[in-house]
């Protein structure tokens, strides 16, 4: 893991390419690997996605006709002008004579920019994913591994940003609600920033490297607890309001802010549902050679990653 500075990448875009470049270089040595294969992904926002459904007897080279003749209805862009691809789902519920098929499109500078990262990196970038989906893969295994495999259980995993919050959603294995927050980690800084004289800068490398004052915890971070707690609750009552659900069976936490003491248990406290926080790493064997301590601290943050991963091992 390396830290970005402020304006290096805004809603997904990179705007110091250079310096990210840099700081990938650092991740990669830090890391040791000697792996050059790379997985990289796009922001949901910045990729168009629809599933559509087309008939199961096209060949190969039909489909992808089709595909983007279907796909110039949907994308308000030239089809010149974007990355486009496509995978069958599986047979269609409504309609046993065909597919259902998702397309997923993004500007290429948008995919070039994440290439020229990884090549500059001197990584060879096999696979651009969207960050949503990759870490709904992830979650998806530790879903699996529960008592029930998570059979028709409403699961609602939230990943909490450094600006945003998101949630979706996820009934066995499709997504049936998503919405952003905007609210993450990034409050807490301010927070601690305000309480203490320091700069927004400061508080982000203290949080980081635990190094607060001793008050910090019962003084900044129950309040933080509280309105985080309260804004996951706003993007359930949106879910509940615009569906005819009225619950969820739990509430997954990933990203930097999921593994705060207490929040699982303030969640809990203010939903009435199951709250639990999402270890990528469960039922993995963890190499002998890294820290458990600074893995389990840590490893909220790497569920998109994780997804990435994992893409290693789906034909």
């Amino acid at each position: 893991m390396e830290p970005l500075e402020k304006g290096w990448v805004v809603d997904g875009n990179v705007e110091k390419f250079d310096e990210v470049a840099d700081a990938l270089r650092r991740v990669i040595r830090k890391s040791g690997s000697k792996t050059k294969s790379a997985a990289l992904a796009l922001p949901a926002s910045a990729v168009i996605t629809r599933r559509i459904l087309l008939p199961a007897e096209l060949s190969g080279d039909e489909m992808e006709t089709q595909v983007e003749s279907e796909a110039n209805q949907y994308i308000p862009f030239s089809l010149d002008e974007v990355s486009l691809d496509y995978c069958v789902i599986g047979p269609s519920l409504s309609s046993p004579s065909d597919v259902e098929v998702l397309i997923a499109a993004s500007r290429k500078e948008k995919v070039q920019d994440r290439q020229g990262l990884a090549e500059a990196a001197g990584l060879k970038p096999i696979i651009i994913d969207i960050e949503s989906y990759a870490s709904r893969l992830a979650a998806d295994r530790l879903i699996k591994l529960t008592p029930s495999a998570g059979k028709d259980a409403l699961i609602a995993l939230v990943e909490i940003g450094s600006a945003t919050t998101a949630m979706q959603v996820v009934l066995n294995g499709d997504v049936v609600y998503e919405r952003d927050q905007a609210f993450g980690g990034g409050q807490l800084s301010q927070m601690i920033a305000r309480q203490y004289g320091f700069s927004v800068e400061e508080a982000e490398s203290k949080k980081r490297n635990n190094d607060l004052p001793e008050d910090y915890e019962t003084v900044v971070l129950p309040q933080f607890r509280l309105n985080l707690a309260q804004e996951i609750m706003r993007a359930l009552q949106f879910f509940f309001t615009s569906t005819p659900n009225s619950k969820v069976d739990n509430i997954l936490l990933a990203g930097g802010a999921a593994g705060i003491l207490g929040l699982s248990e303030e969640i809990h406290e203010q939903s009435g549902f199951a709250c639990s926080v999402a270890n990528p790493f469960e039922g993995m064997d963890i190499s002998a050679n890294l820290r458990a301590n600074k893995i389990n601290k840590e490893s909220t943050s790497y569920l998109t990653a994780t997804g990435l991963a994992l893409r290693r091992y789906l034909a």
